[in-house]
């Protein structure tokens, strides 16, 4: 899982980071099905959570989750620097929004290297809400966007609108989404939606993340992971095998 290290919000003065839940909900449903996660970040050390992703009402059964345990959280303080990751040694990629891979991320050398290497690898990459950001830059090995064709979901613009930073982004998602010849397809705000292309998986908004995740989870299990496979006993989950960055 490759998160953010930008906190600034512009120039408001206000902080921001990662969505802390599209973070905690795909990492919960990722361990649990027995998938080995780690965390890395373009500065490494510990990623900044939009604060307005962890007040009360924010708060989710995985985020609860992620503050009673003391070694996500141990895992999540030391993320591993971006640049010292080899696609090689994973079987796919997830990115979780918030606003801050919008100044990062999207731009970041390593995080474009990463995922043109995993998508020519036949490796998936997933990425939820402002994380698709980050597939702007990213080309197929003709030199065109990796966008041109697929079918892809992200932050709306009716979303930005609602939360009242049109004009304090560096860009809009679904703006540069079309731009670059990405098939946009949305539902209403705030509704689950996700869109899976080949390799691609994207996912509109916060409440998609779990959702990418399962999808992500069962496209694993299609082609990437071993044979014997097993199911859990009571909680009816697949066990995978599986390292996901």
């Amino acid at each position: 899982m490759v998160l953010t290290s930008h906190d600034e919000l512009g120039q408001t003065g206000r902080k921001t980071g990662l969505w802390l839940d599209e973070f905690a909900a795909p990492y919960y449903l990722f361990t649990d099905a027995g998938a080995t996660v780690t965390l890395a970040s373009p500065k490494g050390g510990q990623p900044p959570v939009d604060p307005s992703s962890d007040v009360a009402d924010a708060q989710s059964a995985a985020t609860l989750r992620f503050k009673a345990d003391a070694t996500a959280q141990a895992a999540f303080a030391a993320t591993r620097p971006l640049r010292a990751m080899n696609a090689m040694d994973f079987d796919a990629v997830f990115y979780p929004g918030g606003h801050g891979p919008l100044w990062d991320l999207v731009s970041d050398a390593d995080s474009i290297r990463l995922i043109e290497t995993m998508l020519r690898e036949g490796k998936p990459v997933a990425a939820v809400c402002h994380g698709p950001a980050v597939l702007r830059d990213v080309r197929q090995p003709d030199g065109s966007s990796i966008l041109n064709g697929r079918a892809v979901t992200g932050f709306t613009n009716s979303e930005e609108a609602s939360a009242g930073l049109l004009d304090v982004v560096p860009l809009l998602v679904e703006d540069m989404l079309r731009a670059k010849g990405g098939m946009f397809t949305r539902r209403g705000d705030w509704r689950s939606h996700v869109v899976s292309d080949g390799l691609l998986i994207t996912g509109q908004n916060p409440g998609s993340a779990a959702p990418a995740a399962r999808v992500l989870l069962d496209l694993l299990g299609e082609s990437t992971l071993s044979s014997d496979s097993t199911t859990a006993g009571q909680s009816g989950k697949r066990s995978v095998d599986a390292t996901l960055l």
